[in-house]
């Protein structure tokens, strides 16, 4: 075995410790992924849509390393106001108080119960039990929503990034994201769904409508993993990364 190799094995090991003493080794599977994905393709932007109090781009930057600008999107002002003193001391780091969506205006957010389920769109009629407490609406708030592809250029141009990777994390709104994009979907080089097998929200497309929706946008599975600590016995969601069709190459290689 190479020294690389043998480097590369012990800083996985160390991450799956650390990640454990933390009562995060879920996570394990997923930043994994990402580390691989970040170094392998050479992303410099990312977007982090649904950033809640900043959890991803935090793991992003600790766990994954990644090292490029990020730009993060949280509606509910009061999360917001979390996600922003985090940013703060991260020069790389930029947030909005806004909703990315597939129109330009405004739109009636809703916060629940637990603030992380929050959503444009409403919950489902028939929810999971585990989530019938936390996916209530307790109020509704107006909020700015704007489409990607408007403001693409607002984000990467002044700091020169070309290699974005788009994370998409909206409790039910991804694919309306998606379709914001419009024809600059194609400028992401990778991105990230959550994917739901037992949808929470109205109108909400299940996996398999989401990964066929993004196939057909050419971009094709890189991984999935769960996105929680699980709900036995029946899965209720998971995320998936996808990388764009023409970078593939010839498929799969050694790990």
């Amino acid at each position: 075995m190479s020294a690389g190799r043998i480097q590369r094995e012990l800083e996985r090991r160390w991450l799956a410790m650390r990640l454990s003493f933390a009562g995060r080794v879920h996570q394990y599977p997923e930043i994994l992924a990402l580390r691989r994905f970040f170094d392998a393709f050479a992303i410099d932007a990312l977007i982090d849509v649904g950033a809640n109090e900043g959890q991803y781009a935090l793991s992003a930057r600790k766990d994954a390393g990644f090292g490029g600008h990020i730009f993060s999107f949280e509606p509910n002002p009061d999360v917001f106001a979390i996600l922003a003193r985090h940013a703060a001391r991260d020069p790389k780091w930029h947030v909005f108080n806004m909703a990315l969506s597939d129109f330009d205006g405004t739109a009636e957010f809703h916060i629940m119960a637990a603030h992380q389920f929050s959503s444009i769109a409403k919950p489902a009629e028939r929810l999971d039990p585990i989530f019938e407490s936390r996916n209530r609406v307790e109020k509704t708030v107006p909020m700015q929503c704007r489409r990607l592809d408007g403001m693409l250029d607002e984000l990467l141009k002044p700091h020169g990034l070309v290699r974005p990777f788009l994370k998409m994390d909206t409790q039910g709104h991804d694919r309306a994201v998606c379709e914001g994009a419009g024809k600059r979907l194609g400028d992401m080089i990778g991105l990230q769904s959550e994917l739901a097998v037992r949808p929470q929200y109205e109108g909400a497309a299940d996996y398999r409508a989401m990964i066929g929706y993004l196939e057909e946008r050419g971009f094709v599975p890189n991984a999935f993993f769960a996105n929680n600590k699980g709900h036995f016995p029946l899965l209720v969601e998971m995320d998936g990364i996808f990388l764009r069709a023409d970078l593939a190459g010839e498929g799969a290689t050694s790990a």
